[in-house]
């Protein structure tokens, strides 16, 4: 994979055009116990709408600079532009990541120009394959909250986002994969790792969120287990340019559930 070239505190593979359009889609992040959205995590779309997929698939490894570099900009742009008042969660590659401070100010000026404050964007660390270098994700991490952003591993449990992740980092929030959320309601294996992990998310002062809920069951099992902030379909689908609204009647049925 081609390294970014600094030049000036910037990052040069970062800067120009690309050669597709794409968009944001905006998902909701619910927090139960203060029956309230706490966080939107931006999704890639086609401008029409078209699968994360059929972007990504157009993404070359010498565009992979300026594409994450390009995602930053356009989902905080649309959230400053749709009134957001909550977290802003993005995705991003380590590998696409030279120089932390030098690959950020892309971020740092948009944030200045809309006036999005900086202690409201999350970065999430989404990676396909296994982490190969650790102590540069972790110089990411560390850039990243000096400058005020927090972070949080994506998929946790699930595929390479493992244990051995929190032996270097120390992220801010975790992102438990769907996988151990199914069924967690009715299945006694999952709900004995569930509670694992919400005890070792203690121990290491780390928050919690739950992805992928898709029945009310699900919800409340999680809820009544002390993992609160909760993502899913069952709350809302991804909106293409657009923030999710009415969901305050359901978030208040089930923090009286819980």
């Amino acid at each position: 994979m081609p390294r970014c070239a600094e030049k000036e505190g910037h990052c040069e593979r970062c800067e120009g055009p690309l050669p597709f359009a794409f968009t944001m889609a905006f998902q909701p992040i619910v927090d139960l116990a203060s029956a309230r959205i706490a966080t939107y995590e931006a999704l890639v779309r086609g401008p029409a709408g078209e699968s994360a997929a059929s972007i990504l698939a157009q993404v070359t490894p010498r565009l992979l600079y300026r594409f994450d570099q390009a995602c930053r900009i356009r989902a905080i742009e649309l959230a400053s532009r749709l009134g957001m008042r909550e977290t802003l969660s993005i995705n991003f590659l380590p590998n696409a990541v030279y120089e932390p401070m030098a690959c950020i100010q892309a971020t740092l000026a948009i944030s200045e120009q809309v006036g999005w404050p900086l202690q409201r964007l999350i970065f999430e660390v989404t990676e396909s394959e296994r982490v190969q270098d650790q102590q540069h994700l972790r110089s990411i991490i560390e850039a990243y909250r000096k400058t005020g952003f927090l972070t949080a591993l994506d998929d946790f449990g699930n595929g390479f986002a493992n244990l051995d992740l929190l032996v270097e980092l120390h992220p801010d929030r975790l992102k438990i994969d769907r996988t151990l959320v199914m069924n967690c309601d009715s299945d006694t294996r999952r709900q004995a790792i569930l509670r694992a992990i919400v005890n070792l998310a203690g121990e290491l002062d780390i928050g919690l969120v739950a992805e992928g809920v898709e029945t009310q069951a699900e919800a409340l099992w999680l809820a009544r287990s002390g993992i609160f902030q909760q993502q899913g379909f069952f709350y809302a689908r991804p909106g293409l340019e657009s923030l999710t609204h009415g969901l305050e009647p359901t978030l208040v049925a089930l923090q009286r559930a819980v």
